[in-house]
């Protein structure tokens, strides 16, 4: 009797270790598209020099901004303008969904712009979900609405290889509520540009 206590107790600690460690976390994605209505595991190529667009970019330098065509105090000033409203303006999605609205469609348009202007700029667009469904889920889900934001781009003429994907699912929401107003801003699209 003991020994099946302990062998029990033993296979539990073994299910929960595994739970502990598979249960969440964020996956990065990048390369070839992902055949439309499909959220699997990555895709080929996945990752990132760093691994996670959360470490930022490196400086801003005076030879960064040359490399950009920057030479002047004025077109710093527009460029570092034109980036913070690229980077704070998201787009959203309904419930459940990977499709792009209407209302992102003139935003990615803007972007896409932005991203031509300066052809040596790379992204990673963030994929978003609110806090409703598994942690697998939401990593799939917002795979798909990064993917789906990737592809618009790259229907406007932006280079696939600029751009990376990675997908947060529900590990970083903007609002913390737990009501329509707040899921309806966590289900969302976030672009992050590199030098």
């Amino acid at each position: 009797m003991l020994r099946k206590n302990w062998l029990v107790k033993l296979v539990v600690a073994f299910l929960l270790f595994g739970l502990f460690f598979t249960g969440c976390g964020k996956k990065t994605v990048q390369g070839p598209p992902m055949p439309p209505g499909l959220g699997g595991p990555g895709m080929p190529g996945a990752g990132s020099p760093s691994g996670d667009s959360s470490f930022g970019s490196a400086p801003l330098t005076d030879e960064k901004l040359r490399a950009l065509g920057i030479t002047t105090e004025e077109q710093k000033r527009e460029f570092l303008r034109q980036k913070e409203q690229f980077e704070n303006e998201d787009i959203h999605f309904d419930f459940d969904s990977s499709v792009i609205r209407e209302d992102a469609k003139p935003i990615l348009a803007k972007k896409a712009e932005f991203l031509k202007k300066y052809p040596t700029l790379t992204i990673t667009i963030e994929g978003h979900c609110d806090e409703r469904g598994t942690n697998e889920y939401n990593l799939a889900l917002g795979e798909r609405r990064a993917h789906s934001a990737w592809q618009y781009l790259v229907n406007l003429g932006i280079n696939p290889e600029r751009m990376q994907m990675i997908s947060y699912g529900e590990e970083r929401p903007i609002a913390t509520g737990h009501d329509e107003a707040s899921w309806a801003k966590n289900r969302r699209a976030h672009f992050v540009i590199h030098f």
